[in-house]
């Protein structure tokens, strides 16, 4: 039997940002700046443009059958983009993946699920 969700719920679990000091926060930045640095590439090609300014400034995680990552990136002057980026289970062996994207946000714009 299939569980009810409450309404703007997400399937898996969501782990909000990390905001302290700790080891498990060391770990979550070098995977988000390792994630930017990877999928930057990616989304030039889509968007058909580069970015001379793109900085992770927020992160979240939801844990799939592998990990999502939500970035929030500054990507120049007054300009953010939200990432969805994709690593899959480690023994599968593959690169991270830009899944989807949104561009035309704001520095207070909320970092959701998409």
């Amino acid at each position: 039997m299939a569980r009810a969700r409450r309404k703007g719920s997400t399937p898996y679990s969501w782990k909000e940002k990390l905001t302290t000091g700790t080891v498990a926060l060391a770990v979550e930045g070098r995977l988000r700046n390792d994630a930017v640095r990877e999928v930057k590439p990616q989304l030039e090609e889509k968007e058909g443009k580069t970015f001379d300014v793109f900085t992770a400034v927020e992160f979240k995680t939801q844990v799939v059958a592998g990990t999502n990552y939500f970035i929030k990136v500054h990507v120049g002057n007054d300009e953010f983009m939200h990432l969805r980026v994709f690593r899959s289970l480690p023994h599968e062996n593959k690169p991270l993946s830009l899944h989807s994207y949104q561009s035309s946000k704001m520095k207070h714009d909320e970092l959701t699920f998409f």
